[in-house]
């Protein structure tokens, strides 16, 4: 009788023992196939091993469910699923079958009865069976879908298993960026994560700790519940991630290879989808990753920026479309118009700037030069009126000339005779360009009837005849590439660019100067010339000279001398800066304007004066000039002891505005702008004054008072006062009363 000590259990039987080690020993399959339950004649049975069969079976059905438990992977779960129109009947026994029909494994069970729905109640009842064999390996766990009932319970499961093994995971909130602790609530890619928040860890150092996992607020996180065992997490598997500053709104793939051993196998998640940085917009170029993502795009604008690496660069082709569109700087072409295309210049022998033109500059050097040009220029050849003649080269028709030789005219020969064919001695027969005029002629005894007495010589009787040996011609103007044609013609004008650099250059300040200095002692016939930069021209251009140091002689005539001799006193001589092929030099001469320059020089600038004394040497005065400033060097023992004195005694009235005129011609060059006029009244109740003019008043004119003046009081000891006069003219104005009354040139600013 059933009661509270009764036991209820599951064993194999002896068949099933014995095939549960044939299938270890031989590793052969063994699988569980049908269950029946029976009544046991409404005994209460003890199972026992030795049974082949149940003591009244009464259903027998295929099992609906074969697995291991989770817990114990020794014990074997079986399970069948009564349906509600089965019945009637007690259940107090259960019996397994394998595949083979053989009862292997027997259970008893606290008897229950099983109602049919005729009977007013019904239920589908579970029928489970647990026993435990010490291997599971060769069980086959699989039972047939198609003719078992499943529970409820084994089809979520089943369900969820299923789920848990599918490449595409729950999506999770965020994925890391870094290797993190896999505990407590945390900041993950700028989102702070709630309790229960799924979450890809994908950067661990410890790529085994990889994986899917939920945010615990208290402790250690787990793997999530899909992604917790090694046949749920397989290679290949998706998650999508939600949100994150990175990583939000990407998918994520597993590329590790299986098998996978969970904890152990280092897991590599690579991002399929998602954002890689890159804005919208349209890209010549992009790169894309091995899953057709694109990281990177650029707009290039260059044939290199696109790979294309077998052809020229732009500065390539604009050379080589300049050289195949263009004549070679140098070539020399002849034009039936007296018009000169843009590129060329007319071959007429003149000065070039090699500035202006640098490219024919270098292909001609100074071929054609004569010694005049100047420095930075060069001469074209000379082809006005002339016939150019090819390079004879080694033919031998033309022996003995160079390229750029020139050559006078020549006549070939022009060949007659005289003959004389009697003893009169007279011309009896005349060839070639000879004529003349015959008549009978006696001579002693000898009569010549008919004999040449005028003999005229004409080339014109054999060849054709000008003022002038020629071929035959056409009239063409020759003219010589001097520049190659720009690429962008549409926005540089060469000819136009070339003519305006011509034109600066004529603009430029000729005498322009940076720290210009001169001076002479007094002593010598010397004069030093300095100066940082200085400009010069030749009426064409101009070109700037640096670092000058000059050393001018009055002694001698040429470079670094006078212009023209002989040297004359108490003169005014224009200090002058002069350049060309032969350099640099200094030169005096009476011209301001004009100076008569030395073979080899062209180029010029006047930078100042000097004045010559009185003596037989006629040395310069002692100066000492600074820019445009110059002033008299006034030192004891040289040929300005003393100050300049232009004029002292009692003249004019001072106090009434009465002027005296001095001229200043002997104490300031022509083109001085202003004199430095020293004012003295050195003696007591005396005063001296000057002016650039008349129309000044006297010191006792309050409403027009002189434009400078010196008073000494009765009494008082002298005064001197030194001012700068402009001059308007070649003259200035002074007044003085008293005997020592005074006025002295101390210097001028020249008008340079």
């Amino acid at each position: 009788m059933i009661d509270s000590n009764s036991q209820f259990f599951a064993i194999l039987t002896a068949v099933g023992e014995a095939k549960q080690a044939n299938a270890t020993a031989l590793g052969i399959p063994w699988t569980f196939k049908e269950m029946a339950v029976g009544d046991a004649n409404g005994t209460d049975p003890i199972p026992n091993r030795a049974q082949t069969k149940l003591l009244n079976e009464w259903r027998r059905a295929p099992v609906n469910q074969v697995r291991t438990d989770p817990a114990n992977p020794n014990l074997i779960i079986t399970e069948q699923v009564i349906p509600s129109d089965v019945g009637g009947r007690w259940i107090r026994e259960i019996g397994l079958f394998d595949a083979d029909g053989d009862l292997v494994a027997v259970a008893n069970c606290a008897p229950s009865f099983k109602p049919l729905l005729a009977q007013g109640t019904g239920k589908t009842q579970i029928i489970r069976m647990n026993f435990i064999v010490s291997n599971t390996a060769q069980i086959v766990l699989k039972i047939d879908p198609a003719v078992v009932l499943a529970t409820r319970e084994y089809v979520d499961n089943a369900v969820i298993d299923a789920l848990a093994r599918m490449d595409f995971k729950h999506s999770a909130l965020v994925a890391t960026t870094a290797n993190i602790a896999l505990s407590g609530i945390q900041t993950i890619d700028g989102v702070l994560l709630p309790a229960d928040a799924r979450v890809l860890v994908k950067n661990q150092t410890q790529a085994k700790d990889n994986g899917l996992y939920v945010v615990s607020s208290t402790g250690v996180w787990k793997r999530a519940q899909d992604a917790d065992t090694s046949l749920e997490v397989t290679p290949g598997l998706f998650v999508s991630i939600e949100t994150g500053a990175v990583n939000g709104d990407s998918v994520w793939q597993l590329v590790t290879d299986g098998p996978i051993v969970l904890g152990s196998t280092a897991l590599t998640f690579d991002m399929v989808a998602g954002r890689t940085g890159v804005n919208a917009g349209a890209y010549g170029n992009v790169t894309v990753d091995k899953y057709g993502r694109v990281i990177a795009g650029t707009n290039p604008n260059t044939l290199a920026g696109h790979g294309i690496t077998d052809t020229y660069t732009k500065a390539e082709i604009e050379s080589i479309v300049a050289k195949a569109s263009a004549l070679s700087v140098g070539s020399i072409v002849a034009f039936p118009k007296t018009s000169v295309p843009p590129g060329f210049l007319e071959i007429d022998g003149s000065v070039q700037s090699a500035a202006t033109y640098p490219d024919l500059a270098a292909y001609l050097g100074g071929t054609y030069n004569k010694g005049d040009e100047g420095t930075g220029n060069f001469r074209l050849p000379e082809s006005r009126g002339e016939f150019l003649r090819g390079w004879d080269h080694g033919r031998g028709v033309d022996l003995g000339r160079g390229l750029g030789v020139y050559q006078l005219d020549a006549l070939q020969n022009i060949t007659g005779t005289i003959s004389a064919a009697d003893s009169t001695g007279l011309a009896q027969a005349l060839t070639g360009v000879f004529s003349g005029s015959s008549a009978s002629v006696t001579k002693g005894n000898v009569v010549a009837a008919n004999a040449y007495t005028t003999v005229n010589f004409d080339a014109s009787r054999v060849v054709r005849t000008a003022t002038e040996t020629r071929p035959r011609n056409l009239v063409v103007m020759w003219c010589i590439k001097a520049w190659s044609a720009p690429v962008n013609q549409a926005n540089i004008d060469v000819a136009a660019l070339a003519e305006q650099v011509r034109n600066m250059s004529k603009n430029q300040v000729v005498g322009l100067h940076r720290n210009l200095s001169c001076s002479a002692s007094g002593l010598s016939a010397l004069i030093n010339v300095k100066a940082d930069q200085l400009i010069v021209g030749n009426g064409a251009f101009t070109k700037s000279l640096s670092g000058i140091g000059l050393s001018i002689s009055v002694e001698k005539v040429g470079a670094n001398g006078l212009d023209k001799g002989p040297l004359e006193g108490s003169t005014w001589y224009a200090i002058w800066v002069i350049e060309g092929e032969s350099g640099v030099a200094g030169l005096l001469s009476l011209s301001e304007t004009v100076p008569f320059l030395p073979e080899g020089y062209s180029f010029k600038a006047r930078v100042g004066w000097i004045r010559t004394d009185a003596t037989a040497s006629k040395y310069p005065l002692g100066f000492t000039q600074w820019g445009r400033r110059v002033q008299y060097l006034v030192i004891a023992g040289t040929n300005v002891p003393l100050p300049r004195q232009m004029a002292s005694g009692v003249t004019g009235s001072p106090s009434s505005g009465l002027w005296t005129i001095v001229y200043v011609s002997a104490f300031v060059p022509p083109t001085a702008a202003t004199i430095a006029v020293g004012v003295a009244a050195p003696t007591s109740n005396s005063s001296t004054m000057v002016a650039p003019n008349a129309t000044y008043g006297g010191v006792s004119t309050l409403n027009n008072p002189p434009f400078a003046a010196v008073t000494t009081q009765t009494g008082a000891a002298g005064a001197v006062q030194a001012v700068e006069v402009l001059l308007e003219g070649p003259r200035v104005c002074w007044a003085g009363s008293g005997s020592g009354s005074a006025i002295y040139a101390y210097g001028w600013e020249d008008s340079l």
